[in-house]
């Protein structure tokens, strides 16, 4: 089968497709026809071993997909050849063909389409567990998200939008900001024309925001808890910034608000209810039309290459995706 394969250490222009054997279905797991591979920006972290998982060599990068069945693995149980299904996981997806295992794999509800499937399984779930699991984010609250018009960010405004919050939103640019409206924030602040933290206490006549939704980290966590509001929660999803904020405890303190951060990945092995709670609460809000996947872009399995270098470059909005059959 055609897949990127990669045998060392490397930068994402270095990838190439290659032909390798197809994975083999063992108990346990689902083989899938890949029809649409998500990226990510641990994509690019993962190919370079800057990632905190470093898989063995060689390994086929790519954490999301959505196909077709081909065979189930024993003791699989709930899911057959020729169910149309979406998976995460950490490698795999920039192939033709993948393996996952049957808890990662999750049928499609029948109006979603592969390429909304393969947007949707890591950066809904971390940003539904952001706000709900860990914000606890209530109907008529004020919710700040950081890099609106990205993946996550994205996905936060949706569903924030959807549980009943007032949406503000932080983006890099006039285009940025009106895709955050878009998307359902009620304001959007450019931060590279205005300071966010004057402009969210404006916007909340100076209570600032009750729940933060943080995947930037560095100075704009610093900031965030400027305009955090009293009993605040300030989410940590991610650090794209590059920059690891170090917190202050007194600031903690003096607003008697919560840090706390998402590590949602490690929910398939810790609290794997919570990840069929996560899956079935989405395809409810999908149903209802309150969640829709943004696609930026299509990409042959060649140009993975082109794709995670605009990631890396912050050029697109929303999800790109990668079609191997292209």
């Amino acid at each position: 089968m055609r897949a990127i394969v990669v045998e060392e250490w490397m930068d994402p222009a270095d990838l190439v497709v290659g032909e390798i054997p197809e994975p083999a279905t063992k108990p346990g797991t689902v083989k899938i026809d890949v029809r649409a591979a998500g990226c990510n920006f641990f994509d690019i972290l993962l190919v370079q071993g800057r990632y905190q998982v470093k898989p063995p060599f060689p390994f086929v990068p790519g954490g999301e997909l959505a196909g077709v069945v081909r065979e189930v693995g024993e003791g699989v149980s709930g899911i057959a050849a020729g169910d149309r299904v979406l998976a995460s996981g950490t490698t795999g997806a920039f192939a033709e063909v993948a393996v996952a295992p049957a808890a990662a794999v999750h049928v499609l509800p029948d109006a979603m389409s592969f390429e909304a499937g393969a947007a949707l399984p890591i950066i809904y779930p971390t940003s539904y567990g952001g706000l709900v699991y860990r914000a606890d984010l209530r109907e008529g609250e004020t919710l700040l998200v950081h890099a609106a018009a990205g993946g996550v960010g994205a996905a936060a405004v949706q569903i924030g939008r959807a549980l009943g919050a007032r949406v503000i939103a932080t983006a890099g640019g006039h285009e940025k900001c009106a895709i955050a409206l878009r998307e359902g924030a009620h304001a959007a602040i450019d931060y590279r024309a205005e300071d966010f933290v004057d402009r969210v206490l404006d916007l909340t006549d100076g209570r600032g925001a009750d729940v933060i939704y943080d995947s930037v980290g560095g100075d704009t966590t610093q900031r965030s808890l400027k305009c955090i509001a009293w009993n605040g929660r300030l989410v940590v999803i991610g650090f794209a910034g590059g920059d690891i904020p170090e917190i202050k405890a007194n600031r903690i303190l003096l607003k008697n608000i919560a840090v706390t951060g998402l590590h949602w990945s490690a929910h398939a092995e810790r609290e794997p209810e919570r990840v069929v709670d996560c899956f079935q609460a989405l395809f409810r809000l999908y149903a209802r039309g309150q969640i829709e996947p943004i696609l930026y872009d299509r990409y042959a399995l060649e140009d993975v290459p082109k794709a995670l270098e605009a990631l890396a470059t912050r050029k697109t909005h929303g999800k790109l995706i990668v079609e191997p059959g292209r």
